[in-house]
């Protein structure tokens, strides 16, 4: 769908649960814009091209449709772009400038990923799925789950979401060890953790969390070498952004039993193609980039991108 000649065509992209017309008032903008959500995923860009090339407005969720130079230069009528979250590296900010296209960002809580962290470490420990799938089948008790308490908890970054987790470890009794290139004894002692140097945080953790934003600095920061230092028995937790790890390695390790369990809701290509092995690996809890997905914060996305999209409207009357 594309605009007609009198207002504006907005677009909700990647809308994969239906929630955006659901968890905000839409209404502010009746007869000022044309709204249309999608819900399915496009990856190729000739196809995301296609259906936005008659939109003026694009609401975008986190970094699910990529805006690079290559995609905005095909979209003549864009000119807003409205984005869940405080940033989004997957628009390219410079191309959108030049080509006089404004964009905006919404509220954000870090509260779903610090809770989804937690959700697996604790699911991932104690073997909830494999337990519950059993349970269904009308099993008992298949398997002895790893308890925390006493044990080391190491948190790779110690920002909104590092922080709270390393206090949550050590709520439950952890030993909790952090590193990140400009980590300070003061600034890990405030959330009850040590800092240490990255050989010493993966030889020592028995779960390894990470929380570090993505860039060219931290792609691939966890390698093959890294992963051989930790420990057989470890459990490695990434809800940050997958190419921190390199995946390729990550599987290896897996496969191998180089270390023990993986607990993962990020990934280097998203949607996960269904035939790839971390789908497959028996020691992988995967889950599918849920951990900002929660409905106060939905709300504070969709209501935010209203706001935003009534203010651009308000602006250009």
């Amino acid at each position: 769908m594309g605009s007609n000649n009198k207002i504006p065509a907005v677009a909700v992209l990647d809308d994969y649960q239906n929630a955006a017309l659901r968890l905000a008032d839409w209404s502010v903008l009746d007869g000022r814009a044309a709204v249309t959500v999608f819900n399915d995923h496009l990856a190729d860009a000739d196809a995301v091209v296609e259906r936005l090339k008659g939109f003026e407005v694009l609401c975008v969720m986190r970094e699910r449709t990529p805006l690079p130079r290559a995609v905005l230069e095909r979209l003549p009528r864009l000119k807003l772009i409205v984005s869940t979250g405080a940033r989004n590296a997957s628009i390219d900010m410079a191309a959108a400038q030049e080509r006089g296209i404004a964009v905006a960002f919404t509220g954000y809580d870090s509260a779903p990923t610090i809770e989804m962290t937690w959700a697996l470490i604790l699911a991932a420990s104690r073997h909830v799925v494999a337990e519950n799938l059993a349970f269904r089948r009308g099993g008992w008790q298949q398997g002895v789950g790893v308890g925390l308490a006493g044990k080391t908890l190491g948190v790779l970054g110690l920002g909104r979401v590092g922080g709270a987790v390393a206090k949550i470890g050590v709520a439950f009794g952890m030993k909790v060890l952090t590193w990140s290139p400009h980590m300070t004894p003061e600034r890990a002692a405030a959330a009850g953790a040590t800092a240490v140097g990255k050989e010493e945080l993966l030889r020592q953790s028995d779960v390894l969390t990470i929380h570090m934003v993505l860039s060219q600095k931290t792609r691939g920061l966890l390698g093959a070498d890294d992963l051989a230092l930790m420990k057989t028995s470890a459990l490695l937790v990434n809800t940050s952004r997958g190419p921190i790890v390199d995946e390729a390695a990550l599987v290896a390790a897996l496969t191998s039993r180089k270390i023990a369990l993986a607990a993962l809701d990020v990934y280097d290509v998203e949607p996960l193609p269904a035939d790839h092995p971390l789908r497959s690996l028996e020691n992988v809890l995967g889950t599918p980039h849920i951990g900002y997905v929660a409905d106060d914060l939905y709300r504070t996305f969709y209501g935010d991108t209203v706001k935003a999209v009534d203010a651009w409207l308000a602006a250009r009357a």
